[in-house]
C-alpha cells in the first residue's frame, strides 16, 4: 500500500505510468462548505502497479499528474468522471484526454443507468469493496490504513472492471458507442463555468425576457461572489431569493431589503451595493441584448398517445440491445421525434438510430406494430403498410 509524499516518489511514479497503455483514476475530495473542491487524495494505477497521491503533503507539487492527465498517449479510466475531471480541469488546467468513462461503459453493455461503482464490481469481479470509509473525512492527516485500503480500492479493481467492459464492446462492436460519449465528457463547452451562464441552472418558470436579463446579472454577482469567497453558492444567497430579487427588481437598498430570504443588514451594506448595481446593469440591458427564451413548442394533445407508445418502444429496444433507455432518448426527444421525422435529435442519428430510431419512425407512420406475443411484446410488419410517411 503506497501512498506518495515526495516530489521525487511522484516524478518516478508517473514517469512508469506514462508508458502505461491506460490509467485508472480517481479522487477524493471535500466540497461541503466550498465553492471549489478541496482535493484531498489523487488515486493512480497503471496495469501493474498503484498508488495514492497526498495533495495536502508540504511542498508536494502535482504537475506530474496532470502532465499524465494530458499525455494523449495515456487512456485514463474513471468510474463517473464528471467530478474528477472536473478537479483536474480547475486545479491543473488541464483537460484528460483520451478518456473511458466505465460508468458508461457499463449503460452501453446493459447494466442499467447510472451503475454504481461498487456494483459493477461485484457483477464483473465477483470482489466486494468496503464501504466503510466512503464518507470519511479526507481532509484528516495522518489517513488510516482503512482509508487508504478503500481508497486504493476505487483504481485497482477498476482495471479489471475496465478490462471486463472493453473486452465486451470490442466483441460486441460497440466501442465506437462509448468513445462517442467519452468526448462529450472532454468536450469544451461541458464545463462551463462563465458567471455568464450561471443563470441557466436556476430553470426560471417564466420567458420573460426584462426578467431573464436581470436574472442573469444577478446570479454571474453570485457567482463571482462564490468563486472568490470560496463557498456554495447557496451561502452567498439562496436560489429562491434570486428568483424573488430578479422578478421585484429593487432599486434601493430599502425596497432590496423586502426581498425574501435576506439576510439582516445585507441591503445596506457593500454586498448589497453590489447586488443593487447587479439588478441595475441587468435592468438595464436593451431589449436586442436581452437573454432570449428556450423556443418551446407545445405538443399537440393528438400527438400523446405516440409519444407514450414511444416510451413503451424505447424500453423494449433498450432491453433487447443490452442498453440504458438513458444513453438512447428522452421525453423531450420523443416528442421531437412524434413531431418531426427530421427531428435533430441523438436518437435519429448514428448506432441509436439503429438500436430505436429507425423502428420509432416505422411505428409512428404504421409500417409496424407492437404486439404481444406470450407474455413480452415485439415489433410485427403491419399487413399492407405501403413503406411511406410524411413528416409530421
Amino acid at each position: 500500500m503506497t501512498l506518495i509524499t515526495e516530489q521525487s516518489e511522484l516524478e518516478d511514479f508517473c514517469g512508469k505510468l506514462a508508458g502505461a497503455d491506460f490509467v485508472t483514476v480517481d479522487t477524493e475530495f471535500m466540497r461541503e462548505s466550498t465553492y471549489w473542491p478541496k482535493l484531498c487524495l489523487v488515486q493512480l494505477a497503471g496495469p501493474d502497479s498503484h498508488a495514492a497521491v497526498d495533495p495536502l503533503a508540504p511542498e508536494l507539487d502535482l504537475q506530474p499528474v496532470y502532465d499524465l492527465m494530458a499525455n494523449q498517449s495515456v487512456l485514463k479510466v474513471f468510474h463517473a468522471a464528471r467530478q474528477d475531471i472536473e478537479i483536474f480541469l480547475h486545479q491543473g488546467k488541464v483537460m484528460p484526454r483520451p478518456v473511458f468513462d466505465t460508468q458508461i461503459a457499463a449503460m452501453v453493455c446493459g447494466y442499467g443507468e447510472s451503475v454504481g461503482y461498487e456494483t459493477l464490481v461485484v457483477s464483473l469481479t465477483g470482489r466486494r469493496v468496503d464501504k466503510m470509509s466512503r464518507f470519511t473525512n479526507w481532509a484528516n492527516r495522518p489517513l488510516t490504513p482503512p482509508q487508504l485500503a478503500y481508497a486504493l480500492a476505487d483504481v485497482t479493481h477498476l482495471r479489471d472492471v475496465y478490462i471486463k467492459l472493453r473486452e465486451r464492446l470490442d466483441r460486441e462492436g460497440r466501442t465506437a458507442w462509448v468513445e462517442e460519449e467519452d468526448a462529450v465528457l472532454v468536450a469544451d463547452g461541458t464545463y462551463d463555468l462563465d458567471p455568464q451562464n450561471a443563470w441557466r441552472r436556476l430553470r426560471p418558470r417564466t420567458d420573460n425576457p426584462r426578467f431573464l436579463a436581470v436574472l442573469q446579472a444577478v446570479a454571474a454577482w453570485r457567482e463571482r461572489e462564490a468563486q472568490q469567497r470560496n463557498s456554495p453558492r447557496n451561502w452567498v444567497l439562496r436560489d429562491d431569493t434570486l428568483l424573488d430579487i430578479a422578478a421585484q427588481a429593487p432599486k434601493t437598498p430599502e425596497a432590496l431589503a423586502r426581498s425574501r430570504g435576506l439576510p439582516k443588514g445585507f441591503a445596506e451594506g457593500r454586498h448589497g451595493k453590489a447586488l443593487l448595481d447587479a439588478i441595475a446593469e441587468g435592468v438595464a440591458v436593451a431589449p436586442a441584448d436581452r437573454p432570449k427564451p428556450a423556443v418551446r413548442v407545445d405538443l399537440p394533445s393528438s400527438l400523446t398517445p405516440v409519444v407514450e407508445l414511444l416510451k413503451v418502444l424505447l424500453k423494449m429496444s433498450c432491453d433487447q440491445h443490452g442498453v440504458a433507455p438513458k444513453l438512447v432518448a428522452n421525453t423531450a426527444d420523443l416528442e421531437a421525434i412524434a413531431m418531426d421525422d427530421n427531428a435533430d435529435v441523438p436518437a435519429l442519428h448514428g448506432w441509436r438510430r439503429e438500436v430505436f430510431g429507425e423502428t420509432a419512425l416505422a411505428v409512428k407512420h404504421g409500417r409496424v406494430a407492437l404486439a404481444i406475443k406470450g407474455r413480452g411484446l415485439e415489433v410485427v410488419p403491419v399487413p399492407g403498410a405501403d413503406g411511406g410517411g410524411e413528416t409530421a
